[in-house]
């Protein structure tokens, strides 16, 4: 209740200062675990995932976000939980993988990090990690646009990735970043399919 409230005043207020638009919406399943991949400009994306996606979200906060008991709280209330990062948080990746196996959809950054115009970072391993663990399909996103009063934002949902071919299989960590990375080189690679 409280997730869809938020999300009808995130849509009134961002939807009238930004030109938001979603494209391939039917690429994500009704039900079922879920990882939604998305490339990460600002501190905004989460909120353009959660005004355009037809399912709730769960994602990753970095901890320092917590500190702040009402930012904290609103953050849980919101489906987000924390990670001390690049300190292998086992309590993080144990919550990541119980949402998925709840069928829940757990939205990921692949690059781990903001990243600027003109910058390019590598992506982690640990979104090819969650996907096999919990064995379920990816769906790539990206964030088109700048933000800006009244400039155009593209989310575009991709066609589902599934690493079936993967699973059963120990990949050590540089082979578990080489997916991860494919992924990210997709998400990239989207383009809006119609004008607006």
């Amino acid at each position: 209740m409280f997730y869809n409230v938020i999300k009808c005043l995130a849509k009134a207020v961002f939807g009238t200062g930004l030109r938001i638009k979603s494209f391939g919406n039917e690429n994500v399943m009704e039900n079922g675990g879920v990882i939604y991949a998305v490339n990460h400009k600002s501190w905004l994306d989460p909120i353009m995932i959660a005004v355009t996606s037809k399912r709730p979200l769960t994602f990753i906060a970095k901890k320092e976000l917590f500190k702040n008991k009402l930012l904290g709280g609103f953050l849980k209330k919101m489906g987000a939980f924390p990670v001390n990062r690049g300190k292998g948080d086992i309590g993080a990746v144990k919550t990541a993988l119980s949402i998925l196996k709840e069928e829940k959809v757990l939205m990921i950054f692949p690059e781990g990090t903001r990243v600027k115009k003109g910058e390019k970072v590598d992506a982690k391993a640990g979104l090819a990690m969650f996907a096999l663990h919990a064995k379920v399909p990816i769906i790539p996103i990206k964030i088109s646009g700048n933000y800006g009063f009244m400039k155009k934002i593209d989310v575009i949902y991709g066609e589902p990735i599934y690493l079936d071919e993967y699973y059963g299989k120990k990949l050590p960590t540089e082979e578990l970043q080489k997916v991860s990375q494919s992924v990210l080189d997709t998400i990239y690679a989207l383009e809006a399919r119609n004008e607006h």
